[in-house]
Order: C-alpha cells, then structure tokens, then sequence
C-alpha cells in the first residue's frame, strides 16, 4: 500500500492505493495520519479510489483520524469508495458518520477550501 498527499491550500488529499489489509497496511496508514496532525494539517480528504480491500484495521485508522481531527476542530471525508469499501462503510453504519464523495472538487468545497496545487509524496 502507498499513501500520497497533495495539497490545496489548507486541504490536504490522501491517495492512498492497495489492498489495507493488515497490521503493516494500517500502521503505514496510521504514521500518515499521525505525521499530518503533528503538522496542523486537520483538513483531510482521503482517495480510496484505488483501494480494492479495507479490512476493519484499517477502517479503525480512519475512524481514529477522523475523531482525531475533529476534536481538533478538523474535519476528514472520504473520496471516491470503491464498492468494498462503500460496503463495508453501509453494513457497519458509518456512512452516517463519515461523509462521503464521488468527486474531488465537491470534497474539497465541503472542507472550505479550494487553492493552488502543490504536491508532495509520502510512502
């Protein structure tokens, strides 16, 4: 699994793609996270567009981000669910919690913020 960012302004996009499908998939989700927050960086969209599976660790990742953040005053959505995931999002009800979108300028809108692009890679 991969995890890039880019960022828009005070947005930052988490691509992340591959299977989150164990211990080492998690934490290298978690250390993303982590290093994020550490940062300030509290506006957080994260592409699962090329994410085929989410096991439930990594699933508590971004519920625990998600908390982290938003008790921050930050906010987290999610970007482009893969069926799996949006499945997985249905049957254990945190679409109700984690808001969802199809499309990446409207994710970032709901963050407040949309600017000039800068890139940077993490793995």
């Amino acid at each position: 699994m991969t995890v890039r960012e880019r960022h828009f302004a005070d947005v930052t996009v988490l691509d992340v793609e591959g299977r989150i499908s164990n211990e080492e998939d998690a934490a290298a989700l978690r250390e993303a996270f982590d290093g994020l927050t550490r940062e300030g960086r509290l506006k957080l969209t994260v592409n699962l567009r090329l994410v085929p599976t989410l096991d439930t660790l990594g699933l508590c990742e971004i519920l625990r981000a998600y908390t982290s953040v938003t008790r921050r005053g930050g906010a987290l959505k999610l970007l482009n669910l893969t069926p799996h995931v949006r499945h997985l999002l249905v049957v254990t009800k945190l679409m109700g919690v984690l808001e969802a979108f199809d499309d990446e300028a409207a994710a970032l809108e709901s963050l407040g913020k949309l600017g000039a692009w800068r890139g940077t890679s993490a793995s």
